[in-house]
């Protein structure tokens, strides 16, 4: 990795060892970096607070061997990212203003994409998984990683089933709580029709009823006016002296067309007099025909405002107009059947659920004797770890119990007991420890000492490590705690771990620096003004000196120099 700018570090190059590499320095020189960086371009979260001051930007870059075949080169290819001769080439950089970008293999891409390589690159285990770890939910997320398809298959269809009961019993509670506002609904919804049914409003027929009104209160003036447009167009019978509009143009289409031939502008505007006299002698004959067929009739006029009153009655509670009215009739008519279904409704909910409950019991039941077997596995590969790590005698099992209710209803039936149960099943697990023959197992948090704790957090994450197929580990000060003998231990076994795997620790013990294939050293320098921090590649008497500064504070004691070429000894040939 090459790092910019980020924290303490202005510009360093961290040179990872295929197998085993430890990362020392003094406290505050930047150790933390070198996991920060590791974690920036793993997709973690981008804190501007890390960009170092004065510094535009932080850039951290990458360079992973992988096989041409490795999930993670796959999805890198799928995004459109290049191999440079079987590596990735990753980058991440962070502006002092909160932006921040990735590129992988040359192409720009998403951070969360980094994200989805993580997982098949690089694993990383420290101080807050130890703590994380100490939490039962915890514990019971790590035997089932542990035990693996054969807990996670049944837990698949487990939390489906969970989730569409959560799902059903919501519905069903909803329904059965709000009985009484539905019906109350129901009943508003039924007389609503009820009313608007016995009406038998049609479409339209309030804009007719409205027209027909109208007219019928208004026949008498509109009879007299029809009867004097049709005098004046076609005449008074009782007045045969008297002058129409048809006669008046008639007699100018006669004068018109005796001479027509004579010039055919004066022949067209003959052909139009001729048109107007017929559309005249038409309108004469409906307005004749309207006046005729028109009748002021009370009763009618009556029949038509009672009618409009009735079906204002209507538009005034459901709607602006019939149209909104026979709408809303509609929507209620559909709302009304999904309303008198929820008992129906209600019968099949209650019969899901209970058939998703006893599903569920049995998956619960196959989730327990999956972890039941995977536990005694797990319990005793960490077991064996410990023996490795100085604690021979230390025993590790694994309890896995359910809690018992009262009311059935509050849980699912598991073994013929009905117990409490979860997103993940029924089962509490917890990890005990017995560290000492004689005395009883008890929960890890409370039966180990601060240095027997990372032994068996660092036993855990190792058993882990065994079961993960990444190619990568990092250790971040895991071995907080031990010392002595014990540290010779944790070195050595993280060695052995580095036979199979890339392992990169952060760590303040010398005897555990003294097994790695390579040690590089964070230091700090002062120019007066700026921290910097670079990264050195340990060798021969530098790695010696680093080692004594480890041991005793005192780089150049001769005793420390001494222990520290035994410690590098005794590494070299007991690996």
């Amino acid at each position: 990795m090459r790092i910019r700018s980020l924290g303490v570090i202005d510009d360093a190059v961290v040179e990872l060892s295929p197998g085993f590499t430890a990362v020392t320095g003094e406290t505050g020189a930047g150790k933390t970096m070198v996991v920060t960086s590791l974690g920036l371009l793993l997709g973690g979260r981008a804190d501007p607070a890390l960009v170092r001051i004065g510094a535009k930007s932080a850039v951290v870059e990458g360079r992973v061997t992988i096989g041409p075949k490795a999930p993670a080169a796959v999805r890198a290819e799928e995004a459109g990212a290049e191999l440079d001769d079987g590596a990735l080439l990753i980058s991440r950089t962070l502006s002092a203003e909160g932006r921040s970008r990735a590129h992988l293999g040359g192409r720009s891409v998403p951070v969360g994409l980094l994200g989805e390589l993580a997982d098949d690159l690089v694993a990383v285990h420290g101080q807050t998984d130890q703590q994380g770890l100490l939490r039962p939910a915890r514990q019971r997320q790590a035997l089932d990683r542990y035990a693996g398809d054969a807990v996670a298959v049944p837990l698949a269809k487990y939390t489906s089933a969970h989730k569409r009961l959560r799902a059903v019993a919501t519905e069903l509670e909803e329904l059965t709580t709000r009985a009484r506002e539905r019906s109350q609904e129901a009943d508003l919804l039924r007389f609503g029709l009820e009313e608007i049914a016995a009406a038998e409003p049609q479409p339209g027929e309030d804009t007719e009823l409205a027209a027909e009104a109208e007219r019928l209160g208004h026949a008498e003036a509109l009879a007299s006016a029809a009867t004097a447009a049709h005098a004046a167009l076609a005449g008074n019978p009782e007045d045969p002296e008297g002058i129409d509009g048809t006669t008046l143009v008639a007699g100018a289409h006669r004068a018109l067309d005796s001479v027509r031939s004579h010039d055919q502008e004066l022949s067209a505007l003959a052909d139009r007099l001729g048109e107007i006299g017929i559309l005249m002698g038409d309108v004469a004959g409906e307005l004749a025909s309207y006046a005729d067929g028109l009748d002021a009739d009370p009763l009618r006029l009556a029949a038509v405002e009672e009618r409009r009153a009735a079906l204002n009655h209507l538009t005034r509670k459901y709607g602006q107009d019939i149209a909104g009215v026979l709408a809303w009739a509609e929507e209620s008519a559909a709302r009304l059947s999904e309303l008198d279904g929820d008992d129906d409704r209600i019968g099949e909910l209650t019969a899901e659920r209970d058939a998703l409950r006893a599903e569920l019991g049995d998956l619960a039941q196959a989730l327990t004797d999956a972890r039941t077997a995977s536990a005694k596995r797990f319990a005793d590969a960490v077991t064996a770890e410990l023996a490795e790590l100085a604690m021979p005698h230390a025993r590790v099992s694994v309890q896995i119990r359910q809690t018992e209710v009262a009311d059935e209803t509050d849980g699912i039936e598991v073994g013929g007991r009905a117990v409490a149960y979860g997103p993940a099943g029924a089962d509490e697990v917890e990890l005990l420890l017995a560290p000492h023959p004689g005395t009883p197992p008890r929960p890890i948090a409370k039966g180990a000492s601060g240095g027997e704790l990372s032994r068996v957090m660092l036993a855990v994450e190792v058993v882990f490590a065994g079961s993960d197929p990444v190619p990568t580990y990092l250790f971040d000060e895991v071995d907080a705690g031990v010392g002595g003998k014990a540290a010779v231990e944790v070195g050595r076994r993280l060695a052995r771990l580095a036979r199979s795997a890339q392992v990169v620790v952060v760590t303040h013990l010398p005897q555990v620096a003294a097994f790695a294939d390579r040690q590089l050293l964070v230091e700090k320098t002062h120019d007066g003004s700026v921290t910097r921090s670079g990264v050195t590649v340990l060798e021969g008497e530098e790695r010696v000196r680093e080692l004594s500064r480890m041991l005793a504070g005192q780089e150049d004691s001769e005793t420390a120099r001494a222990h520290a070429e035994e410690l590098l000894e005794t590494a070299r040939t007991s690996r």
